[in-house]
């Protein structure tokens, strides 16, 4: 079984399902998952875990993204993007100036309501479940942090701008773009999307599904894939004294005692670190607790 994370580069008309239905094939292993939907028709990185790196999902799904995407004004959809019904059309009569101060008027943090079309569930369903079934139902607002946001080009004849977000875990671009078409009362809607980055990995990257299973067939597929330790670059590296690996590998916490001598001086670590048991063999991620002088499981990826 390969264990890790692979950086894929999801390719319109799928959805986040089908890349890891697709890969459980061409890797032959049940143990897959996404860190993140991206809608059907958007494109761009999707991180995916494999095998024991599937306990990463969570922690992967938190990080940062950014993407670039094309707003469409005077346009406004039941989706929010080009895909749904015209609900209303509008003439921009905004200045070239007013809509680029406008867009870059949503840098920091702001209440954004999620689209009905969404995968959030409610009462045990998806939103866009009741959207299909012509429902729409109240929802709140959450605060999203947009980090920065630029405007890379504007077309006046089209009325298309293109924009580059990075922004916090949550954020829909669809509605970034219907609420700044909102605020510029002419309306608007999302032309476009491509996912740049999602926390460390880039689209640069990334591979496509013909490629990895290219790669697969060649038996190079492992230098693309990222280990679970690697993903921690920053947490100190501890090893775990021959004599208490048992106690390691039933995720008890250990005493800083149980630690390799040279490896025991842990004032200048970060709260968490990379634990390993003998032949360099990594077990999880541990909380350093330095009032009671131990490490305690975090995650473990036995």
């Amino acid at each position: 079984m390969i264990n890790g994370i692979i950086n894929v580069y999801k390719e319109k008309g799928y959805t986040s399902h089908d890349v890891v239905a697709k890969l459980r094939g061409i890797l032959k292993q049940k143990k897959i998952g996404h860190t993140g939907t991206l809608d059907p028709d958007a494109r761009g990185v999707l991180p995916v875990c494999l095998g024991n790196g599937t306990k990463l999902c969570d922690i992967l799904t938190d990080k940062s993204k950014t993407y670039r995407a094309v707003l469409l004004l005077g346009k406004v959809t039941d989706t929010q993007d080009i895909t749904g019904t015209v609900l209303a059309e509008k003439p921009v009569t905004a200045s070239r100036e007013e809509i680029i101060n406008t867009i870059l008027s949503f840098q920091g943090t702001y209440a954004q309501i999620p689209p009905m079309y969404s995968a959030l569930k409610v009462d045990g369903k998806r939103l866009y479940e009741l959207a299909r079934e012509g429902k729409e139902i109240e929802r709140q607002a959450r605060n999203v942090e947009i980090h920065s946001i630029t405007v890379e080009s504007f077309n006046g004849e089209t009325n298309e701008a293109v924009i580059v977000v990075d922004c916090s875990k949550g954020t829909y671009i669809r509605t970034l773009c219907h609420d700044i078409g909102e605020k510029l009362l002419c309306g608007g809607c999302m032309k476009e999307l491509v996912r740049i980055r999602a926390g460390e990995f880039e689209i640069v990257k990334s591979l496509k599904l013909d490629e990895i299973e290219a790669k697969m067939r060649a038996g190079v597929l492992e230098e693309h894939i990222i280990q679970v330790p690697d993903m921690f670059p920053d947490y100190a590296k501890v090893y775990v004294k021959k004599e208490f690996e048992k106690k390691l590998y039933n995720g008890n916490s250990l005493s800083i005692s149980q630690l390799e001598q040279e490896m025991a001086g842990l004032c200048d670590m970060t709260d968490k670190v990379r634990v390993y048991g003998g032949e360099n063999n990594f077990t999880g991620i541990y909380e350093y607790c330095p009032a009671e002088q131990i490490i305690k499981p975090y995650k473990m990826f036995l």
